[in-house]
């Protein structure tokens, strides 16, 4: 057969499988936002939920779900940054750093449910930490941890050698040449992994049925005392999550209107990493622009 025959027979299986699954994931999308946009209020996301009654909203699900991002952010972001610049520009080639990639590949790929139940016998049982915001939060960063340093790696390693042998040429110090050239040159790249995998750990569940819990204490937003029970920013206490309650009110949800309440916490969850995606790639084509690699 003629090759450009079979480029054009090629090209436009491609093109097909690409728009069945782009009108896939539209019409997902669009029967979540139909469903559930009309349950969405401002007293929806600003009350607390109900566990009998009708009308309860989302607020305190919505806020440790942002919380429990920041702290599992605050441990993974700079653990995942000092392996990826040891695997990158330090750490030789060899047996070892094979079997540091490989261990990070298969951690990578466990269920997230193993995640879970590892921080629960680890964190939650043995470590006496309870059910959690920080038992939570380890947990999370055990699932993000190989994800991020991979991409942080990857971001690493496409700065050109040329820069570093330039640095060197300079006189620089290999740590000097890794911190004020290697990384802001990688800064994009960095900004947009970390980024998207906050989108990612940010609708996790199965690792938080666990470890954070299923249900959360009485809480002030008023007392800033982090030692306190009541306190909002008590990393110590039981926190169901916005995606820990879309599970709970669908499987064991009491209150008549759990299917309104389900559809409005989707609706909120999938417009929260949406954004996250959408925040990686302004910001990095921001950072590109800014070191001129695009106009």
């Amino acid at each position: 057969m003629n090759p450009v025959k079979i480029d054009r027979i090629a090209t436009t299986i491609i093109l097909g499988f690409s728009a069945l699954i782009g009108v896939l994931i539209l019409s997902l999308l669009g029967y979540l936002l139909v469903t559930g946009l009309p349950n969405i209020s401002w007293h929806f996301i600003t009350s607390q939920a109900e566990s009998f009654s009708r009308g309860g909203g989302i607020r305190d699900q919505l806020f440790n779900s942002v919380y429990l991002l920041f702290l599992t952010m605050l441990v993974s972001v700079p653990l995942a940054l000092c392996a990826a610049i040891y695997l990158s520009e330090y750490a030789p080639q060899n047996l070892f750093t094979s079997l540091i990639r490989l261990a990070m590949e298969v951690l990578s790929s466990l269920p997230s449910v193993v995640v879970g139940l590892f921080g629960y016998l680890v964190f939650v049982i043995q470590w006496g930490l309870d059910f959690s915001l920080l038992a939570g939060a380890m947990a999370l960063t055990i699932l993000n941890l190989p994800l991020l340093t991979r991409s942080c790696e990857n971001a690493l390693q496409q700065v050109p050698s040329l820069q570093r042998q330039a640095g060197l040429g300079l006189g620089m110090s290999k740590w000097r040449v890794t911190t004020k050239i290697v990384l802001p040159a990688a800064l994009p790249g960095i900004m947009t992994g970390t980024i998207l995998s906050a989108g990612r750990i940010f609708g996790e569940a199965a690792a938080l049925i666990y470890t954070s819990g299923q249900s959360s204490s009485v809480i002030s937003y008023s007392n800033w005392n982090p030692f306190s029970p009541t306190s909002f920013l008590n990393p110590l206490r039981p926190a169901e999550t916005l995606a820990v309650h879309i599970w709970k009110v669908n499987n064991e949800g009491l209150v008549p209107d759990a299917r309104a309440i389900s559809n409005g916490a989707v609706v909120i969850l999938s417009l929260t990493i949406l954004f996250f995606n959408l925040l990686a790639r302004f910001i990095a084509h921001r950072l590109s622009q800014r070191q001129g690699l695009i106009k």
